[in-house]
């Protein structure tokens, strides 16, 4: 079970001897004169530094500017990194960096899935179940046969840097593809997360659920009257109204909602559901069906819909 737990209490792992515990000056032996000056000068190198004088997360580097997460990583934190190597990197299915690199949202969400808020050393942690990430979800923490988060095992930790601590794994690990990443990673779904975050319900929609989202594109927003949207951003309670409204308990598939007239939404009123043409909620049409997440499913629509009062 994934349980959130405070981010100061994070992270992983015990078992001092059955883990090598290397320490910043011996694993930035300095390629980079930035880091060497920095080094010389008596201070710690921090996370970004660190990673690129070790030679050993080339990738992880190129992925970190290419999510446009460099000055966050260089930033006070402190945090705590669970850093793929490059071997790592290379476990990958043969495309799947290319097609990431080239989706950078979706990139950067994935590599903060890889940092916990607040520094934690390998000594800290007892019994720990989960950390919650910076991307909102919770890795899986496992010690009973060495430490393991989520599917990769923890090779090195307690990396010393000034803004934090980085602990190596051996796999890149994933984020579930619950209702807000599967909606990143569609692509055509950019202001309803942006509304989502604004109104404050990214970590409902991120919860156990399951939920059916009846989800309007990033097109279907541009219909709204001229000015409509930057009032609603204005406005988050009334934003959060309007997007529970899109929102049904429970788990619907295309097969259920046509059997229905009507749904209670989490916003307390009932949508209307019309399948005499195709199918439509509200005056809304549903241009896809059975988006399938962890959490729940998504049903595309093509106009935002509006509670009545």
């Amino acid at each position: 079970m994934k349980t959130n737990i405070h981010a100061t209490k994070i992270l992983v792992t015990l078992a001092a001897a059955t883990l090598m515990v290397v320490t910043a000056p011996a694993f930035a032996q300095c390629s980079s004169s930035k880091t060497a000056s920095a080094m010389t000068a008596g201070s710690t190198p921090d996370i970004v530094e660190t990673a690129v004088s070790s030679g050993k997360f080339n990738t992880l580097v190129a992925a970190v500017k290419a999510a446009g997460l460099v000055d966050a990583l260089k930033s006070d934190g402190p945090f705590t990194v669970f850093a793929p190597n490059d071997d790592a990197f290379a476990k990958l299915p043969k495309g799947t960096l290319d097609e990431l690199l080239a989706h950078p949202e979706r990139l950067k969400a994935i590599l903060l899935y890889h940092v916990v808020p607040g520094k934690v050393l390998a000594k800290d942690v007892v019994k720990i179940d989960s950390a919650k990430t910076l991307l909102g979800q919770s890795v899986t923490v496992n010690t009973e046969n060495g430490v393991m988060v989520d599917n990769a095992n923890v090779v090195t930790t307690d990396i010393m840097t000034s803004n934090g601590v980085i602990h190596v794994i051996d796999s890149v690990i994933l984020p579930d593809n619950d209702i807000i990443e599967t909606a990143r990673s569609a692509g055509s779904f950019k202001t309803l997360l942006t509304a989502i975050e604004t109104a404050g319900l990214t970590d409902v929609l991120r919860g156990n659920g399951p939920f059916t989202v009846f989800a309007p594109t990033d097109e279907a927003f541009s219909k709204l009257p001229e000015g409509a949207l930057e009032k609603l951003i204005a406005n988050p309670d009334k934003l959060k109204d309007i997007l529970l409204y899109h929102v049904v308990s429970g788990k619907e598939l295309a097969k259920d909602v046509v059997k229905l007239k009507n749904a209670k939404t989490l916003q307390g009123s009932k949508v209307d559901i019309d399948t005499s043409s195709g199918v439509m909620i509200d005056n809304a049409r549903v241009v896809k069906t059975d988006v399938m997440t962890t959490n729940g499913v998504i049903h595309v629509i093509d106009s935002v819909i509006l509670p009545s009062s």
